[in-house]
């Protein structure tokens, strides 16, 4: 799911750098442009200042984990990992600094089929390049159709290990890749220190959702979850040792659960007349090695706008 460590995990490769390096001799499908969702952190205020009659006022209750906002993620969390199939629509909005100094976004939208435990399918539209993913359960491809170039190579047993070799490979990454892992909970309850119940929204996603807010020591994220099917809608996040505060946004939507997905959904019909490349990595400030995304997103958030700064 997108909650806490999911925000976390969001690697900002623009598909403007993907692009430019794709055709180079590697595959720099970074089928996940971006970002995940951006959230408007609700900061501890400071002491206030001394009374008229010279004593100073208490200072605000420290943030906390509101039972009420664990409760409502975990539903969330609990109702995607019930699934055995489910398929929806991510639209991506992520800012990046432009020349002048105020940041422009930039927006994707992916089309999402899987299948547990070993099927997966993302089509990922404009604005930029467009990229296909695919995974059937013994090999993972990515395909360019603009270039019609492909890679093709072995993939492990899983959905959550085809993610991380994935990112290890060639540095695709999904900004949803939390909400298609077998435990969306899991990450999001490590290391998390605020989480808050906001109220509700009439407005996102055509329904009525809950808002809650919850952080850790490097992202803070605003998520808007149906308050009858538990479903995400959107996220919102900003990372906390971005000192532009880049906001990040990631609505969910055409939700469908268990449907049924015909057998040759996760195989690329044109894979066999495209050119052939090897899975590479379009980063190479990122150190060699494995580490999974979620450790790897502060280092690569940093570096992409390095180079956006630069441009």
């Amino acid at each position: 799911m997108i909650f806490a460590k999911q925000a976390l995990r969001f690697v900002f490769l623009s598909r403007r750098l993907t692009r430019k390096r794709a055709v180079g001799g590697a595959l720099m499908l970074a089928l996940g442009v971006l970002l995940a969702a951006s959230a408007n952190a609700q900061q501890p205020q400071a002491s206030k200042p001394a009374t008229s009659s010279g004593k100073a006022a208490a200072a605000p209750a420290e943030p906390a984990i509101e039972p009420k906002a664990i409760e409502i993620i975990k539903a969330a969390s609990n109702r995607l990992a019930a699934a055995h199939s489910m398929s929806f629509t991510a639209v991506v909005t992520y800012e990046s600094p432009s020349r002048l100094g105020p940041p422009l976004a930039y927006t994707t939208k992916s089309e999402v089929t899987m299948q547990r435990p070993d099927k997966l399918r993302v089509l990922t539209l404009g604005d930029g390049p467009p990229s296909d993913f695919y995974y059937d359960g013994k090999t993972m491809t990515a395909y360019a159709p603009t270039e019609n170039l492909v890679a093709i190579g072995p993939a492990p047993p899983t959905i959550d290990a085809t993610l991380k070799a994935a990112y290890a490979t060639a540095a695709i990454y999904f900004p949803f890749s939390d909400v298609i892992v077998t435990d969306p909970y899991k990450d999001i309850a490590e290391g998390l220190t605020v989480a808050f119940y906001i109220g509700q929204s009439h407005v996102v996603g055509g329904t009525t959702t809950d808002m809650v807010a919850y952080s850790n020591d490097a992202v803070f994220v605003q998520a808007w979850i149906g308050a009858e099917d538990k479903l995400p809608r959107m996220l919102r996040a900003v990372f906390r040792d971005d000192s532009l505060t880049l906001r990040h946004q990631l609505e969910l939507s055409n939700w469908q659960l268990d449907p049924t997905i015909p057998a040759d959904a996760f195989t690329c019909a044109k894979a066999g007349s495209a050119m052939r490349i090897k899975f590479a990595r379009p980063d190479p400030m990122v150190p060699e090695g494995f580490k999974p995304p979620v450790r790897m997103k502060r280092s690569k958030h940093k570096a992409v706008h390095n180079k956006e700064s630069a441009s």
